[in-house]
């Protein structure tokens, strides 16, 4: 069994983001959805189906729920995820973030959260020899 993986972002980021770091690493190693949250969504569906897709990717080891904005409606829906399903959310999806993801398929819940924390972070950098002062 493994986590499985749900991003929950505005539009289609989600699936864009996917498919980028799909491409650089040359697969999709866990069980993944997205849902595209756009403008005029009811937030109560949208909220229903991905509590369905929750249920779907959670095999037993639970789901890692990615959210581009915090305080956004996507990030508010993912939030009501945790009242009925094992879930983590983590706000701020990026590139760096899902390829560590990506890379260790095999860690825990916990453990995943952890080090897709840890790849948005350091995968934020100023680059040296910037002139701007």
């Amino acid at each position: 069994m493994s986590v499985g993986l749900l991003l929950i972002t505005h539009d289609g980021i989600g699936q864009q983001l996917l498919n980028t770091v799909a491409g650089i690493t040359g697969c999709t190693p866990l069980r993944v959805k997205t849902i595209g949250v756009t403008i005029n969504c009811d937030p109560d569906q949208v909220a229903s189906e991905a509590g369905r897709l929750c249920s779907t990717l959670d095999q037993g080891d639970g789901v890692l729920v990615l959210t581009d904005l915090f305080g956004s409606t996507p990030s508010n829906i993912a939030v009501r995820l945790l009242e009925e399903h094992r879930v983590l959310v983590l706000a701020g999806v990026n590139v760096p973030m899902l390829v560590r993801i990506f890379n260790y398929p095999s860690l825990s819940l916990v453990e995943l959260g952890n080090k897709a924390n840890s790849g948005a972070r350091d995968g934020v950098i100023v680059t040296p020899g910037n002139k701007a002062q």
